[in-house]
């Protein structure tokens, strides 16, 4: 595969930074599009809207032949409005530069539609019907066709200067141990706290990880709407898990030395800093203003009952993109190997011992806080220089290894944090 372009490069300001001397304001070029909105990287998405039409999908994507190009899609066949408004949310990403939507000519969710809400937001974008193109073949090769041209198109994506208060980042953890919250998830919260401070967005998720602490987080509401808001979103997920009879907690957290989810809770609840909390976006819903948001992935009533309430790690990185994330944070303490689609994926351990045995795979080393060798402070600021330089084209772990990973899954969610009703309180 091609390397992705990294002839963008990184600005240092000329300011004093935020803290302790440490500069918080290098620059980069950023793609512009036409709302105004920037993104750290320009790629092509390649949609498939049913399962059927997937295979075509993905050999379009692997013929390219180049990281920028793309590909997620949903395997439902029925309509999912949560699917559907994922969907949308990728199409509108500020990180893609062109849209082509491939359909089989049965399903629910209509290509065409898609490429039409591609070119509402001025970005290029086609659709086809495989049962129209004659099969696998020949749609592959007029997909293929349609790429080149549009890889052509963006080489003409105007720049304009990005800095650290125009990024998104959003942040998950995914097979934690008892370092997660010693050193990782400390090193995300301390750095979203500097992204907060600096005019930027920082979104954490896992209000199911939160279990016990909902207190702590309502004091650290910016209002009483986003009070209410947290407090609800919370008893709503801690429902949630109890209908399900099962916590986000695993055998491997187990084994990585955490004992309850209470404990694990803690380690992930820090990973959201100390800054004020603005209140709750949904999936696909993209904050209205900077500073820190709760994304809530729970499902809202009526519940599908077939398990937790993200099935894997790379809904939860969906799920943050699809919020708008321009970059997101993956904390593992016993290793991952997954990228993201769409948004690059930055992989943080405070496991030394995992992260010399994954070194191909993990990108940050927080370790050092735990040995002494750093301050909280030096340690943060050495993933400030990480986010700026992924930001600025340089391909995390996962990108260069070509991890594309997503998941779509069916699911109900209201596009607002909706209150219950008095009555419905009252039964």
């Amino acid at each position: 595969m091609k390397n992705m372009d990294n002839s963008k490069k990184i600005n240092q300001g000329s300011g004093s930074g935020l803290s302790n001397g440490l500069s918080y304001d290098l620059t980069w070029p950023g793609y512009v599009r036409k709302n105004g909105k920037l993104g750290i990287r320009n790629h092509i998405l390649v949609i498939y809207t049913v399962k059927c039409s997937e295979f075509v999908a993905k050999r379009i994507v692997e013929e390219a032949g180049d990281l920028n190009v793309e590909c997620i899609g949903f395997d439902g066949c029925t309509d999912n409005q949560y699917a559907v408004n994922l969907l949308i949310s990728m199409i509108r990403h500020p990180n893609i530069g062109a849209v082509l939507a491939v359909g089989l000519g049965c399903e629910y969710v209509q290509p065409e539609w898609l490429a039409g809400i591609a070119r509402e937001e001025g970005k290029p974008a086609e659709w086809m019907f495989i049962q129209d193109k004659g099969g696998t073949a020949p749609a592959i090769a007029e997909g293929l066709e349609i790429v080149r041209r549009m890889q052509e198109e963006l080489k003409n994506t105007p720049t304009r200067e990005m800095g650290f208060s125009d990024l998104i980042i959003g942040a998950e953890c995914g097979g934690s141990d008892f370092t997660s919250g010693l050193a990782g998830n400390v090193v995300v919260g301390r750095l979203y706290d500097k992204l907060v401070e600096a005019g930027g967005t920082a979104i954490f998720e896992e209000i199911v990880e939160a279990v016990g602490l909902d207190s702590l987080l309502v004091k650290r509401a910016k209002t009483e709407q986003a009070a209410k808001e947290l407090q609800f979103t919370y008893d709503k997920a801690l429902d949630y898990c109890k209908s399900v009879r099962q916590y986000s907690v695993s055998p491997g957290n187990f084994a990585g030395g955490l004992s309850t989810i209470e404990e694990k809770s803690m380690g992930a609840v820090i990973k959201s800093g100390s800054a004020p909390i603005s209140g709750v976006v949904k999936v696909a819903c993209t904050p209205p203003e900077p500073g820190l948001w709760l994304l809530d992935s729970t499902p809202d009533p009526h519940w599908m009952q077939f398990g937790i309430t993200n099935p894997n790690d790379n809904e939860g990185l969906m799920d943050l993109i699809s919020a708008g994330a321009h970059i997101v944070f993956l904390v593992t303490g016993r290793g991952n190997v997954v990228g993201s689609a769409v948004s690059p994926c930055i992989k943080i351990t405070g496991n030394r011992e995992t992260y010399r045995r994954m070194e191909g795979d993990m990108d940050f080393d927080a370790s050092g806080v735990l040995f002494g060798e750093c301050s909280q402070e030096e340690m943060t600021h050495r993933l400030y220089e990480m986010v700026a330089a992924v930001a600025g084209g340089a391909p995390s772990k996962s990108e260069a290894l070509g991890h594309k990973e997503y998941f779509i899954p069916y699911k109900f969610q209201e596009k607002f944090v909706t209150f219950k009703r008095k009555c419905e309180e009252e039964v």
